[in-house]
């Protein structure tokens, strides 16, 4: 049986009579040769202080067992019961993960021992031979699976192989590297790598441009429990073992299992104001809680809205290894039929029809973005990817967005994986009004360019300022190249008519002004007319005052208004409307 030293982080191994990884198995000890080559201990310098958690970055794990990165040596230390003979003894290392480990899908690994490390492959080096003891570094493939190995050493004997007894304190978990420039979530800037992978602490921005407020959150990605807490997510989604080497392949995972809506996944989403059995989304402020918590009871945690998904998400990437961030986009669009424009329908009235508006826009919408390469895609498209856990459409079956390459997205490119058509349409779609005759027509009466992503930001490397992001999405509005994307977006991606642009009438324009309130007071509405032409008009308007959820759902109604205003030649009239708000809003409106 395995034997703890006390005061040093050493295990003693004795051989097994049997191993339920073993390829072979060993007969009863007296039939061996006591003069064979036996593992006596094994050391991991795998305390926080020591070389192997400083050199691999996870020195802040609050975890005892050894972590590690891939594609990069790190050291180990093994004492033999006997002077270790290169001539004439054989001994390997294994790196077993899995119920059913082989070779051919990665979950098995006979780590070849070798003259000299070769960059990215699996490979062990003898650095140092003392009597009994020899040191070793030993390297990861720079693409090989992540999550927690089972290690063993193996010997070769007269009687066969001896395989070191299976001990929880030999495990080993393997996360991604983007130290390593042959990993595929390779990051350059040592300063990005220190805020995307290593910052366990955030802003989260929201509100809307004109009043942007701050959430601070703990992603805690290095907590106690929390690096098994999201491997287990991989195990729930029961992402096959040899997929867990693919960045690709995890985000995608990842988004569809942060939301509960279709896999019993972590966090429930409510937007309707109601949250029994469970806390307001805005209760939260870090992950550790939320992770750990579904974790144990392995049941959905309620409730939770944009910000909660995108933290909670953060914190599963970091803590991988993968390099995240959180995006916030203001004015976001929710495309519901996939025609990269927002459709607003009208009544003869003017009042929206909400029955045949399905389209909405959010106030503001939170994402992730993880950086990885793309080998899937045309070269160019890789480095920062959209991932989005917040279930808004279904997407191969299940709720999830993503991965989508930010720069396919800036150029239209929408017909590359994953759900770039419905990132495009967040950022960069028209809105369009449309009037909704008795007769069955559909009549557009004003298109609106510039209303959808008016300002994307996320938190700056090294502080908690606020950094505008806007033009790694889009081109500025009006220009050749935003122009150009455009068409290449709807060549790519419409899949119903598209409203064609129309031209306004020039003889009245309207303005409105709502001035700035607080809960309990006025709202004050200033509307302005005025009459370009020659001719006396008089114009029938109406004007509706909501309640509506940052999501673009209206709560209620507080106030509808008809009135007529005649419009002198060549003049101007304005009106000032005020409604008195008495009670509290909706979280979340």
């Amino acid at each position: 049986c395995p034997i703890a030293i006390p005061n040093q982080e050493v295990v003693r191994m004795h051989h097994s009579r049997s191993s339920s990884d073993c390829a072979s198995q060993l007969g009863d000890y007296n039939f061996l040769d006591h003069n064979a080559l036996e593992v006596q201990e094994i050391f991991l310098f795998n305390r926080e202080y020591d070389r192997n958690k400083r050199e691999h970055h996870t020195d802040k794990y609050y975890n005892l067992k050894l972590i590690v990165r891939r594609g990069q040596p790190f050291h180990i230390q093994i004492t033999f019961t006997r002077q270790y003979n290169p001539e004439k003894d054989q001994f390997w290392i294994e790196y077993v993960i899995g119920r059913y480990p082989q070779e051919n899908k990665g979950t098995y690994i006979v780590v070849p021992l070798v003259q000299e490390l070769q960059s990215g492959k699996w490979g062990a080096t003898i650095t140092h031979s003392n009597d009994r003891t020899i040191d070793l570094n030993v390297m990861p493939a720079a693409n090989c699976i992540v999550g927690k190995f089972r290690m063993y050493v193996a010997t070769l004997t007269p009687a066969g192989i001896l395989r070191t007894r299976r001990n929880p304190n030999t495990d080993t978990y393997i996360l991604f590297n983007p130290w390593c420039a042959e990993d595929s979530v390779y990051l350059d800037d040592e300063q990005e790598r220190q805020e995307y992978v290593l910052n366990d602490l955030g802003t989260i921005f929201y509100g809307d441009p004109e009043s942007i407020r701050t959430r601070s959150w703990n992603f805690g990605q290095f907590e106690e429990g929390i690096l098994d807490a999201c491997l287990y997510l991989m195990d729930k989604a029961q992402l096959d073992l040899s997929g867990r080497g693919n960045p690709i392949k995890i985000s995608r995972v990842g988004s569809a299992m942060i939301n509960s809506k279709d896999d019993e996944g972590v966090v429930v989403g409510s937007w309707n104001n109601m949250y029994e059995y469970g806390v307001p989304p805005s209760v939260w402020t870090g992950s550790v809680d939320i992770l750990l918590e579904y974790h144990s009871s392995k049941q959905p945690v309620r409730y939770g809205q944009c910000w909660v998904f995108t933290g909670v998400f953060n914190t599963f990437l970091r803590c991988l290894g993968i390099p995240a961030r959180v995006v916030t986009n203001f004015s976001s669009a929710h495309d519901n039929d996939a025609n990269l424009q927002m459709d607003f329908f009208l009544d003869e009235n003017g009042k929206v029809d909400s029955h045949l508006t399905k389209d909405s826009i959010w106030n503001y919408h939170c994402w992730n973005e993880a950086w990885m390469s793309r080998p899937d895609l045309p070269v160019g498209f890789g480095g920062w990817q959209v991932v989005d856990s917040t279930p808004q459409e279904n997407s191969d079956g299940m709720y999830r967005c993503g991965p989508a390459s930010v720069q396919a997205v800036k150029h239209g490119h929408v017909c590359f994986q994953f759900d770039a058509p419905f990132v495009y349409a967040e950022v960069n779609s028209d809105v369009v009004y449309l009037k909704a005759m008795k007769d069955g027509r559909r009549i557009v009466q004003k298109v609106d360019k510039t209303h959808i992503g008016k300002l994307i930001v996320t938190k700056e490397v090294g502080t908690n300022r606020m950094k505008d992001i806007t033009g790694l999405y889009k081109f500025e509005e009006g220009t050749e190249e935003e122009r150009l994307a455009l068409e290449t977006a709807l060549m790519y991606g419409v899949k119903t008519h598209r409203a064609q642009d129309v031209v306004p009438s020039t003889e009245v324009d309207m303005d409105f002004v709502v001035g700035d309130t607080t809960l309990g007071n006025d709202i004050k509405v200033k509307i302005t007319f005025k009459n370009n032409s020659q001719t006396r008009y008089t114009a029938t308007a109406y004007l509706s005052g909501n309640i509506v959820f940052y999501t673009g759902v209206a709560k209620c109604e507080f106030k509808n208004h008809n009135f007529d205003v005649t419009l002198e030649p060549m003049k101007g009239n304005g009106m000032s409307l005020i409604k008195c708000i008495a009670s509290a809003f909706p979280e979340g409106s």
